[in-house]
């Protein structure tokens, strides 16, 4: 059976990204992924809430990963 598109980005987040965040005392969750439009809405956690970097994360390594292992994906968003 084929894996849905929050499967994929679930597994990137899991596998790539969020032991990247730990390391650094932070941590993300997947709160929204729309099919549809290809937009995942992501919450930061523990340090990179409120880190004057977290913008700068969200664009350059964690949009970026899941866009590279996830083509469908065209945007992603923090909430």
């Amino acid at each position: 059976m084929a894996m849905g598109l929050r499967e994929k980005v679930e597994k990137v987040v899991e596998e790539e990204i969020r032991p990247a965040l730990i390391q650094d005392g932070g941590n993300i969750a997947v709160v929204d992924v729309d099919e549809e439009s290809g937009i995942v809405k992501v919450q930061l956690l523990g340090a990179c809430y409120g880190c004057p970097l977290a913008q700068f994360t969200l664009a350059t390594f964690v949009e970026q990963r899941i866009r590279q292992r996830v083509p469908e994906i065209k945007r992603v968003i923090p909430v």
